[in-house]
């Protein structure tokens, strides 16, 4: 079975009536890992809060399809059970459920009625991947990320990550305050998950995490579209680069996105 395909065409992002995206086009498909970089401001978060449904950002253009179904006309809990997932750059903390019942509850929303997890297979997969992610077992009977460090939230989205087994996952600046060992632990849960039926949007900024997780394509935003896009090779120009060389290359102006014919 081929893994799924997330098709983003020509999408137009407004905030309050300040438009973010100006045309973005990607495809990923399942195998496939992207990285999408650039400067501060350029829409990236934007681009996976709109792909989910946040009621923020405004569509003025444009479509989003996995595989072929429209992901605008879902509602955010419909994008999710339909294989969508987003690692959030800043996890909310939700009081009152723990997060093994938020972990079981959401694997079960992806399968048919009669069809749920039973408590025994849950828990021995939960119990292999607090190990695998060196997570302490206790966190799983605490409230969803109340109390919890910047590192044991970003380790808890790999944690849903695995659990919940999506066949899109957009990862929005997973690394942002990760020390090394936390970042090499969550980088081996995300290549985990690498296989035919699971593709991969990573937002970061930095190269530091593509030196654990190998994308098979690096694409840079700047002014809400992406302009250049390459294979890793891009991702560590940049890291020792910077941006300017891809705004001179492409005649990007600093106002507003002119490029060379």
């Amino acid at each position: 079975m081929a893994g799924s395909t997330l098709e983003i065409k020509n999408l137009h992002v407004s905030i309050e009536g300040n438009q973010i995206l100006k045309g973005v086009n990607l495809t990923i498909k399942g195998g496939e890992f992207h990285a999408v970089m650039g400067p501060n401001g350029t829409g990236k978060s934007t681009l996976a809060s709109a792909i989910m449904g946040h009621p923020k950002f405004e569509i003025t253009e444009g479509n989003v399809y996995l595989d072929g179904e429209d992901v605008l006309e879902m509602e955010v809990d419909e994008r999710a059970r339909a294989g969508l997932f987003l690692g959030m750059q800043y996890p909310s903390e939700i009081s009152g459920v723990t997060t093994s019942d938020f972990l079981r509850s959401s694997i079960n929303a992806r399968r048919e009625e009669g069809d749920e997890i039973s408590l025994m297979k849950f828990i021995k997969e939960m119990d292999n991947a607090l190990d695998f992610l060196e997570i302490d077992k206790n966190m799983a009977q605490r409230y969803l990320n109340e109390g919890f460090s910047g590192g044991e939230k970003k380790r808890n989205e790999i944690l849903q990550l695995m659990l919940i087994k999506p066949e899109i996952a957009i990862l929005d600046e997973i690394d942002s305050g990760l020390d090394i060992d936390a970042l090499k632990v969550v980088s081996k849960g995300i290549n985990k998950l690498r296989d035919d039926n699971f593709g991969c949007l990573i937002i970061t900024h930095y190269q530091r995490l593509l030196n654990y997780i190998t994308p098979d394509k690096v694409h840079v935003m700047m002014q809400g579209r992406v302009v250049k896009s390459g294979g890793p090779e891009l991702a560590k120009r940049l890291e020792a680069e910077g941006y300017d060389w891809i705004k001179e290359e492409l005649g990007i102006e600093d106002e507003s996105l002119e490029q060379k014919a």
